[in-house]
């Protein structure tokens, strides 16, 4: 038990000198942000993901068979805005010669102004799920999604990639040493899983209780610090901003 809340501690304030310096807790963060636009788009916008793409292809299934409540259109409206905003972070990555740091503060900036865009369209529509609107947020927040997500890729953190837990659960029992493993960095690990429930409890919360749009907010209230603190920590050029 000790083990795994000092891992978890070294998680979210890492050591001095750690490999990955802060963009652990940063990515940590970005994977409160999945569960928020997540609980919305699932809960708001009709049985559609923005971020978790494996769902959308799921859901694409059971679209093309007919299956009740599931549109073959929001699913691959979802799936090409968010492979075009994976694209996009390619491309700054590549521009930005591979500094992390600069990365993420690129990255985590356009997605903010994103999802600021999708705020201001979620909160000025009658109906946000409904008509143009559901698609428009749809593509915003699956581009701000795949922007996040190819950012994950490309700053390489372990176990921390801020939106495919499958792994990160998988990993956590191979690992373990009542697998025969070396150990499972379950603390780790667990505050990954941890974080996307408190995103999607508090987003669903707010769209099932409170006001549907309200979970964007409190996604780009996030976004703006990691953006701002990244920028920040890599002026000096440290260590942990070369590519690993």
């Amino acid at each position: 038990m000790l083990a795994t809340a000092t891992d978890a501690l070294r998680t979210l304030a890492p050591p001095a000198g750690d490999r990955h310096g802060p963009l652990s807790p940063l990515l940590v963060t970005l994977t409160v942000v999945t569960g928020l636009v997540d609980a919305f788009s699932y809960l708001a916008l009709g049985h559609v993901f923005v971020a978790n793409m494996t769902g959308n292809v799921v859901f694409l299934a059971f679209a093309l068979v007919g299956a009740s409540g599931f549109s073959l259109a929001a699913s691959l409206a979802a799936l090409c805005a968010f492979a075009v905003g994976a694209l996009v972070s390619g491309r700054m990555a590549v521009r930005l010669g591979g500094r992390r740091g600069r990365q993420l503060a690129g990255s985590t900036a356009l997605q903010a102004l994103l999802m600021a865009a999708a705020l201001a369209v979620g909160w000025s529509a009658a109906d946000p799920g409904s008509g143009t609107t559901r698609y428009v947020l749809i593509v915003l927040l699956g581009l701000a999604s795949g922007v996040q997500n190819g950012t994950a890729r490309r700053l390489a953190v372990p176990d921390l990639t801020t939106t495919v837990l499958t792994l990160t659960i998988t990993g956590a029992a191979f690992d373990s040493r009542m697998a025969g493993g070396t150990g499972s960095r379950v603390g780790r690990r667990g505050l990954s899983v941890v974080a996307m429930f408190v995103g999607a409890l508090v987003g669903a919360f707010l769209v099932l209780h409170v006001s549907r749009p309200l979970g964007l907010l409190c996604a780009l209230i996030l976004l703006v610090p990691v953006a701002v603190s990244s920028a920040h920590l890599s002026r000096a050029h440290p260590a942990w901003e070369q590519p690993v």
